[in-house]
């Protein structure tokens, strides 16, 4: 397979209501498509990195560079029928994860319209039992001006039918909306994530919260630790869930023989594509170490590449991939994600490759930049 052009797009897309985490409020989201073709076929990518070094190192603006500069005049040389041949010429470029995710992404999505099958029968090639049909998905509510707001979102989703519930929190924003939340709801499938917000200086706080039976602790330490999340993982019953520390498969296997986590929070953005999220999901399902795929406020386009990653068997714990209405009251896309409301599951795409059309009106609607390769 030769790709004869590659189109990047840069748009900023409205949320529907803000998102605040402990790195600041999100109103809007930027992100990357990729669209590469390639013998007749078209192929989508999303990159994930966001406007400004908060989560991550990259920015749109870094990707945008590496993409532009580096890694796309490298793909329009390559002629390639799997991904390891994809991917070998492009393994100079150190570092990038993001911006070598959403490249990726559109080779897959081109390898299986090639090949007759979707991206979660692709990837789920080497495991005898497929992909699954549907996955579990849980939802994640960002830090409110009170707890009485956090508690009356909380309903709502309920009500909406999600299963697992995962709150945002930093420090000053945790005991007491943790003693709250399970005072109104009692054992609701619960979970919290703290982007690196704490340090070991917060230790008791931490140590408090394993008397609210979560399912994971995800990353309350430093955004490059792992040694230090051994000690506390030592320390905790609750299982912590590492994210942001870890980035290749190599990380996650020294987090694991470490103990550092429980759980590994695998999103292909953050770990460089679809073929290093594999790599870790097989590592942590050898060693019995359940994952999850995470979300980054993705569209359509990413959040199916998502799903198709979560169907693979050690996908386990729900997905924050969750309805197309939960993040945008106009996607990218013209088919919508909807949540099964009888098992808090979200239908994986079963069309060739990626199962999703981007509308290119839609996508024009948002646009700030626009920029075609060819050979």
């Amino acid at each position: 397979m030769k790709i004869n052009q590659i189109t990047l797009y840069l748009l900023d897309m409205p949320l529907p209501h803000p998102f605040e985490t402990s790195f600041g409020v999100e109103n809007s989201r930027e992100c990357i498509l990729v669209a590469a073709s390639a013998d007749g076929l078209m192929g989508w990518g999303e990159c994930v990195a966001m406007d400004r070094p908060s989560y991550s190192s990259e920015t749109t603006g870094t990707a945008w560079h590496i993409l532009a500069d580096f890694l796309i005049p490298q793909a329009l040389q390559t002629n390639w029928k799997d991904l390891d041949e994809f991917l070998q010429p492009l393994a100079w470029v150190r570092g990038n994860p993001m911006a070598r995710a959403g490249l990726q992404c559109a080779a897959w999505d081109l390898l299986a319209q090639s090949r007759g099958l979707s991206l979660a029968a692709l990837l789920a090639q080497p495991y005898p039992e497929g992909p699954k049909t549907k996955v579990p998905v849980g939802v994640s509510i960002g830090i409110q001006p009170g707890i009485d707001q956090t508690l009356e979102w909380i309903i709502y989703f309920l009500e909406q039918g999600f299963s697992r519930i995962k709150l945002k929190i930093k420090p000053g924003w945790d005991l007491e909306l943790l003693s709250a939340t399970r005072a109104e709801f009692g054992a609701i499938d619960l979970m919290v994530d703290a982007n690196s917000a704490y340090r070991w200086e917060d230790l008791e706080i931490l140590k408090a919260m394993d008397q609210f039976g979560l399912i994971m602790l995800e990353q309350p330490l430093a955004h490059d630790d792992i040694y230090q999340h051994s000690q506390l993982q030592a320390l905790l019953s609750t299982p912590i869930c590492l994210d942001e520390s870890i980035h290749t498969a190599d990380l996650a296997a020294w987090a694991l023989k470490i103990e550092a986590c429980r759980m590994i929070n695998i999103k292909p953005g953050r770990v460089g594509g679809l073929w290093e999220s594999r790599q870790i999901h097989d590592l942590c399902r050898e060693q019995g170490i359940p994952v999850w795929c995470g979300g980054m406020l993705e569209t359509g386009v990413g959040r199916a590449a998502n799903l198709a990653v979560a169907s693979l068997p050690n996908f386990i714990l729900p997905t924050d991939n969750g309805p197309t209405a939960r993040y945008w009251e106009e996607d990218i896309v013209e088919e919508e994600f909807f949540l099964n409301r009888e098992d808090s599951t979200i239908t994986v795409p079963d069309r060739l490759g990626l199962g999703v059309t981007p509308s290119l009106d839609r996508i024009e609607k948002y646009l700030i930049r626009k920029k075609t390769f060819k050979i």
